[in-house]
């Protein structure tokens, strides 16, 4: 289920949204490498409080695509690689963006309302969370009739709420919020009565 077995051009064939997501994510970052013109995509993108207060609201969006270092980047987009593509298949081009831009942003304007003015934050994290959210939504409606994903999801999910907690200078109040709101669309998109309808449609 979680395992990527086909090759490059399959991939991006069959996962064009995860594949487009992750092109983004490496782009911005090499740019961010470049001298002058990184330093400003930095700092036009970075989720600080601050300006957000003063009327910036691009930037409840936009540090979801910026990422503080190679590892920090690494990191997220091989989770994505990962966990995107079953949701995507699951659920759509269109509803799988949907679940990974809201869970964002409502990590960035969570972010805004429980932390203090001076707070910055850079990273995909809360939208991936946002993922974990939508397949613990999954689970809720199906977990007993899908064990496989159930004896995947559930420990990474575990582990992803822990090691929130422990890891420093992580997010968490981004990821938590994420993961909540990606819970929630899944609870709308793999109602019982929806996934008959999409069904119906096919």
């Amino acid at each position: 289920m979680f395992l990527r077995t086909e090759s490059f051009s399959q991939y991006i064939r069959l996962y064009p949204v995860v594949s487009a997501l992750i092109a983004i994510n490496v782009l911005i970052h090499i740019l961010s490498w470049v001298p002058e013109i990184g330093d400003q995509v930095f700092y036009y993108g970075v989720g600080y409080n601050y300006f957000i207060a003063d009327g910036e609201w691009w930037r409840f969006i936009s540090p979801v695509f910026l990422h503080g270092s190679l590892m920090h980047l690494l990191f997220n987009m091989f989770s994505l690689f990962l966990f995107g593509p079953e949701l995507e298949r699951l659920t759509g081009k269109v509803r799988f963006i949907t679940i990974y831009l809201l869970a964002g942003f409502f990590g960035s304007v969570a972010t805004y309302f429980l932390q203090p003015l001076d707070y910055s934050h850079v990273g995909a994290s809360g939208a991936i969370f946002g993922i974990f959210g939508a397949f613990g939504a999954l689970l809720y409606y199906g977990g007993r009739v899908m064990p496989q994903l159930r004896q995947i999801i559930l420990p990474i999910i575990v582990i992803s709420i822990v090691m929130t907690f422990l890891t420093p200078n992580v997010n968490a109040t981004a990821h938590i919020a994420g993961m909540i709101t990606g819970f929630l669309i899944g609870l709308s998109y793999f109602h019982p009565k929806r996934i008959v309808s999409w069904k119906a449609k096919k």
